[in-house]
């Protein structure tokens, strides 16, 4: 098995892709390879010393299963279903998750006004995401799939998937995004200053006090699943 991960989730990715098959269309028969003993994680940045994902450390037909969440939108999108196709064995599977940035959230009576402010957070963030990805990944995904050959693959745009949080951890779940992080970098006040205006607005929103209320986050992910004939 080969996994690339970005962001905080990657100790979890195996245990969230088991999940994952269990709880959506993937058939009986490909489950098995989510438990693969073997675990190779090689992400994709070369300042941690780890392998590209258009260039795997693997000979031709030595993989069960290729799988990347939130990360393939880096790749070099032909070259790294090239390569997933070289190192699949016959009958192997390639699935691709990741989700879009447009979470909402649920607290009381005030969600549409609180799902307001956060499309407020996400336009001022939209000026700040790297070209090479536009200003959707979706389509990119969408792509992709309809670029693999193969017959029997699946695509699903948009499971939804609710978790409880602390407000705080909704502020934090976006300050990770690539946008944030460019501004971040390029203006650090002004990304403090937006997160804390949008932090003070849902509070007020919220009639609470503390970030530490939870709030009920949507994450809207979205993926697609590929076996190799």
């Amino acid at each position: 098995m080969w996994a690339a991960v970005r962001g905080k989730g990657q100790p979890f990715w195996p245990r969230t892709l088991r999940r994952w098959s269990e709880q959506t269309s993937v058939p009986p028969s490909w489950r098995w390879r989510w438990s693969v003993a073997s675990l190779q994680m090689c992400h994709t940045s070369e300042a941690e010393g780890n392998c590209p994902a258009e260039e795997l450390p693997f000979t031709s037909g030595e993989v069960d299963l290729v799988t990347a969440m939130t990360a393939a939108h880096w790749f070099d999108h032909q070259r790294f279903l090239q390569e997933a196709d070289r190192v699949l064995r016959p009958g192997g599977c390639l699935a691709l998750l990741s989700y879009t940035v447009d979470m909402e959230l649920e607290y009381g009576d005030v969600s549409n006004t609180l799902n307001d402010i956060c499309k407020e957070f996400y336009a001022a963030l939209l000026p700040f995401r790297n070209p090479y990805i536009g200003s959707s990944s979706l389509k990119i995904y969408s792509d992709m799939f309809a670029s693999c050959s193969y017959p029997d693959k699946e695509w699903n745009e948009c499971l939804c998937v609710k978790r409880t949080l602390p407000l705080s951890g909704y502020i934090g779940m976006v300050e990770t995004f690539s946008s944030y992080q460019a501004l971040q970098q390029q203006d650090p006040a002004e990304a403090e200053r937006l997160s804390n205006d949008i932090r003070n607005k849902l509070l007020s929103t919220m009639k609470v006090s503390s970030p530490d209320t939870e709030v009920t986050v949507i994450v809207k992910y979205f993926y697609w699943l590929a076996r190799k004939p």
